[in-house]
């Protein structure tokens, strides 16, 4: 699987848990030369609180396109050091 925003793989695993129809990968497949800090959070019932992180690829900004849950809920262990996308991110 790979994820690609602005004709820029930012993340390529054959190792992703598929988590309602979202694949999280592995959070050291994610290149952090795209990467920039985001104080946004969110939370899900039975996933916990979600952090975020923002792309910025070839000058352009991506706010809040990449999230993770640092400790999620039992319910949701498998997702554990992965990292999820969206907002334009495209998986396949």
């Amino acid at each position: 699987m790979k994820a690609v925003w602005n004709d820029t793989v930012i993340a390529e695993s054959d190792d992703t848990v598929l988590v309602e129809g979202n694949h999280y990968f592995p959070e050291s497949s994610l290149k952090r030369e795209y990467v920039v800090s985001s104080n946004h959070r969110s939370a899900c019932y039975w996933k916990g609180q979600a952090h975020y992180y923002s792309l910025l690829i070839k000058g352009e900004l991506n706010p809040d396109s990449v999230w993770y849950y640092p400790e999620p809920l039992e319910a949701a262990a498998e997702i554990k050091g992965r990292v999820a996308f969206w907002k334009g991110v495209t998986v396949a």
